[in-house]
């Protein structure tokens, strides 16, 4: 996938009306300070256009990234951050489940977990939340690079296994875990190979090659 161009077109807070667009959007979901940032920048093949923190709880808007005049990669507020008071967590949340239930134009959604833990009590109502929306999330494990060779395989087992035995839609549902390393970028591909199979599906290519 070559990415030519990245525009921050949209940002929705809690009171903003979400955009009606009209070409097919890739949603991220994940905890506070798991890496989405950093996801997205590399997705975009940039280096901190998405706003990286290392304070958890910055995301508190949908922002939605115009590529290549084709499709849209949405961030969505970091959900988990302890301080952040009740209200404001739970306006988050409408937030997200807004966006989840009214977007016409998502085709699916990533959820972002540490790879180093179980998923916690919020990725697997998170995950609940996205498959009670109709889609089938593809499961990315960030800070991969902080786990040994060897430990990879076991850890995504493990984050497989946490969601098919706490989520209630985890066991009737099959889904990918993939690693994903910030700084190899390694999983890079196989996330761009998931965002080509859904464009080329609903026509969001005109060509081989974007």
């Amino acid at each position: 996938m070559v990415i030519k161009t990245v525009n921050l077109e949209t940002v929705c807070g809690i009171t903003s009306r979400l955009p009606e667009n009209t070409k097919p959007e890739f949603a991220f979901a994940g905890k506070s300070n798991v890496g989405k940032s950093t996801l997205i920048n590399a997705l975009m093949n940039r280096k901190s256009y998405a706003r990286t923190s290392a304070t958890p709880g910055k995301t508190q808007t949908i922002n939605y990234y115009n590529i290549n005049d084709e499709f849209y990669l949405v961030d969505l507020p970091g959900y988990g951050y302890a301080t952040a008071g009740l209200k404001v967590r739970e306006q988050w949340g409408k937030m997200i489940e807004k966006y989840l239930h009214s977007s016409k134009m998502l085709e699916t959604v990533f959820l972002l977990v540490d790879a180093r833990h179980e998923p916690s009590a919020n990725d697997v109502m998170m995950f609940d939340w996205i498959v009670s929306a109709g889609f089938t999330p593809c499961v990315i494990a960030t800070k991969a690079d902080k786990l040994k060779r060897s430990q990879v395989a076991k850890q995504m087992a493990l984050i497989r296994r946490t969601i098919k035995e706490k989520s209630e839609a985890g066991r009737d549902v099959s889904f990918r875990v993939i690693p994903f390393s910030g700084l190899n970028k390694a999983g890079r591909e196989d996330i761009y190979d998931i965002l080509e199979s859904f464009l080329k599906r609903s026509g969001g290519i005109e060509n081989e090659e974007i």
